[in-house]
C-alpha cells in the first residue's frame, strides 16, 4: 500500500506532495502542484480518489484527482466562491463538499460530480455568524456542526478591525440526499466560558465530539444525542502545562482511528498536547505536551496511527513523530524544510 502526504503552502501558491514510508515515517518529496491563490484548508474524499483545497486569497475551491500509483495530482475543477474558504470537508458519502468561511460568516455545500469535481454553484450558502471556522457531518451523516471562535480585536493573530465571533457552536441538520442544511433545535450551543471553539473531531465509535478551544487553550468534550443530534458538554481539559502563563491559541484536533488517543497543537506554547481516551466514556486524561515547530497551525496523523506530522506556519518546517501504540507518547523523528506558510497537511493511503 502506498502512502502520500499533501502540504498546502499558502504563501508559495503550491501544494507539495510526498510519499511516506509506512514503516519508518520517512518522507520523500514528489511532484509539486502550482496552486495560485493561497492554498490552505484541504480535504480528501472518502474513497481517497480526490484531493480538495481552498484558495484563500483568490476565493476559490479546487479539486484534484489523485494518481494512486504516484500520488500525483491532476486538477479536475476550480470554482469561485463569495468569501475566503477557511475549512473543507466532504459528507460521509463523498457526494457533497462542505466549506466554512471565517470572514464571510457563512457555510456552503457544493455538489460533487462522479469524477470528484466541485459543482459551479453552491447548493447551500447559509449565513451563520462571523468567525465560522469549521463544518463536518457526524457519523450518521444526518447532522453538522459549525464552531465560531471568539476573536479579540487586540489579538496578534487578528488583523485590525477583524470581526468578532460569537463563541458558539451552531447545530444543523444535514440531508444526505440533497445536501441541504437546516437549523437544528436549539440552533446554538452557548459557551459558558471564553473558549472559542475552533475545530472538532468525532470519536470513531462513541456518540462523543471533541472541540479544540482556540482561546481557552483546552479541549471540550460533548455527548451527542443520537436521535436529535444535539450536543451536551461533559468535560473541558487544558492543553497546557500547569503554570504556563504565556499567550497561546489551539488550532486543529484529531483522534486516532482506534479512538485511544487525541492530539491538539498549541500555538504559542508551540507543542502538541496529547490525551488518552477512556474507551467506555470518552473521558480525556492529559498525557502532557511534546515540543514542536513554531505556530503549529496544521498537523495530521497517518491512516495507521503510527506517525504524527506537525507543520510550523512560522518556522516553515514540518516535524515528524512516532506514536507509541500503548501510551500515545510522541517520539521526535525528523524535521523537513517546507515552503512558505504551510497551512494544510493531509495523508492518505492508496491501493488497500
Amino acid at each position: 500500500m502506498a502512502y502520500y502526504m499533501y502540504v498546502s503552502l499558502q504563501d508559495d501558491d503550491k501544494i507539495w506532495s510526498y510519499s511516506m514510508d509506512s514503516g519508518t515515517g520517512k518522507l520523500t518529496r514528489g511532484a509539486d502542484m502550482p496552486a495560485a491563490g493561497g492554498p490552505s484548508a484541504s480535504a480528501i474524499s472518502p474513497d481517497r480518489s480526490t484531493f480538495y483545497v481552498g484558495l484563500r486569497n483568490s476565493q476559490e475551491l479546487c479539486s484534484y484527482r489523485i494518481d494512486p500509483s504516484t500520488g500525483g495530482l491532476t486538477q479536475t475543477s476550480k470554482v469561485s466562491v463569495e468569501a475566503s474558504p477557511t475549512f473543507l470537508s466532504t459528507d460521509r458519502n463523498g457526494r457533497f463538499l462542505l466549506s466554512a468561511y471565517y470572514q464571510g460568516a457563512h457555510v456552503a455545500v457544493h455538489q460533487i460530480g462522479d469524477d470528484g469535481s466541485v459543482g459551479d454553484k453552491p447548493i447551500v450558502w447559509l449565513e451563520t455568524a462571523p468567525a465560522a471556522h469549521a463544518i463536518q457531518t457526524d457519523r450518521s451523516n444526518r447532522f453538522a456542526f459549525v464552531p465560531h471562535i471568539a476573536r479579540m480585536n487586540d489579538s496578534v493573530m487578528n488583523p485590525p478591525g477583524d470581526k468578532l465571533g460569537p463563541n458558539v457552536i451552531f447545530q444543523l441538520r444535514f440531508d444526505e440526499k440533497t445536501g441541504e442544511l437546516t437549523p437544528n433545535s436549539p440552533l446554538k450551543v452557548e459557551q459558558q466560558e471564553f473558549l472559542g471553539p475552533r475545530h472538532f473531531c468525532f470519536h470513531p465509535t462513541l456518540d462523543v465530539v471533541y472541540f479544540s478551544d482556540e482561546q481557552g487553550g483546552s479541549v471540550t468534550a460533548y455527548r451527542q444525542d443520537a436521535s436529535t443530534g444535539t450536543l451536551t458538554t461533559f468535560q473541558t481539559i487544558s492543553t497546557l502545562p500547569d503554570g504556563f502563563s504565556g499567550r497561546n491559541t489551539c488550532s486543529q484536533i484529531q483522534i486516532t482511528g482506534s479512538g485511544k488517543f487525541l492530539y491538539v497543537p498549541n500555538r504559542g506554547h508551540n507543542s502538541i498536547a496529547g490525551f488518552s481516551v477512556d474507551a467506555p466514556s470518552g473521558q480525556l486524561t492529559a498525557l502532557g505536551q511534546t515540543p514542536t515547530e513554531s505556530v503549529p497551525s496544521a498537523f495530521s496523523l497517518d491512516p495507521d496511527d503510527n506517525f504524527l506530522f506537525a507543520a510550523g506556519s512560522e518556522s516553515d518546517r514540518l516535524a515528524s513523530y512516532r506514536i507509541d501504540p500503548g501510551t500515545g507518547a510522541l517520539t521526535p523523528l525528523d524535521t523537513y524544510s517546507m515552503g512558505k506558510r504551510p497551512m494544510g497537511v493531509l495523508i492518505t493511503n492508496q491501493g488497500g
